[in-house]
């Protein structure tokens, strides 16, 4: 049984990981269903989310790769400026989250938690799509360090379960003037390094407690959602090269209301 809970588990985080609608909450919420709750869920609901985060480095491997060679990773290159800006934008959740981590995982990872993220997250996406609509760069090579900080420091909220990374980092791109779809592959490229301290670090704390079974659950779940995703990133990039984010702030309106709704009725914890 534990096995096709981490089948579903990979699934929702392949489906959920680069919108913005918090792949976090959505697996949190999940294993809330299917009473997925064994010691080593959360170190498996960040550690699945790396998946993910494998398809977008795969998408944009040729880009990846273009930026390492010698003359473009060199001081003043468009590589070194690249991997720069996405550094400076990963240090100020890197900080905080090492700083949190402990307390977010013992006390903010519920299904009550992520209800009211997703509505103050809806809320705010709301807002910032509606105030924010000076589009400068439509690029996200065209940005500066200084503005890829302020990403970056729009990315903490996302230590909270529910606001979504993807979110708070495309909210605080177009804050500094990046369409939407440029912010949401800066978002992209910032959760390269961010996913996978996150994972190292939640590995490196339980690996040594888990059992064969868990192993196998967390393989299935980290291979599932690598594919999952690979088959949603290409589509969620057009989708906003078109649309506004609108249906996700009333989707996430919609999950919080019923989330609630569930708790209030002891459904889920």
């Amino acid at each position: 049984m534990i096995l096709l809970k981490a089948l579903i588990m990979g699934i929702v985080e392949g489906l959920t990981e680069f919108l913005p609608v918090s792949s976090t909450g959505h697996l949190i919420m999940a294993a809330d269903l299917m009473n997925f709750n064994d010691s080593f869920v959360p170190m498996f609901e960040i550690v699945i989310q790396l998946g993910a985060i494998l398809a977008v480095i795969y998408y944009y491997r040729q880009k990846i790769l273009e930026s390492l060679k010698p003359k473009n990773i060199a001081p003043g290159g468009w590589g070194f400026k690249l991997w720069f800006k996405v550094f400076v934008a990963f240090l100020p959740a890197a900080i905080i989250g090492l700083l949190v981590n402990d307390f977010v995982e013992e006390h903010l990872f519920s299904s009550f938690t992520v209800a009211i993220a997703l509505i103050v997250g809806a809320i705010m996406m709301l807002m910032v799509e509606k105030h924010f609509t000076n589009v400068r760069f439509r690029n996200m090579d065209s940005i500066g360090a200084k503005r890829s900080f302020i990403v970056g420091i729009a990315q903490c909220m996302s230590l909270f379960p529910g606001m979504s990374r993807s979110a708070s980092t495309i909210m605080g791109g177009m804050m500094v003037g990046m369409s939407v779809k440029a912010a949401a592959e800066f978002s992209f490229f910032l959760a390269m390094p961010t996913m996978v301290a996150a994972s190292a670090y939640s590995l490196v704390k339980g690996y040594q407690a888990m059992t064969f079974v868990e192993w196998t659950a967390l393989i299935i779940g980290f291979v599932t959602s690598f594919i999952v995703a690979l088959l949603v990133v290409e589509k969620f990039l057009s989708y906003l090269g078109k649309h506004p984010l609108k249906p996700f702030a009333y989707y996430r309106l919609a999950v919080g209301i019923i989330m609630i709704a569930l708790i209030l009725f002891k459904v889920v914890r």
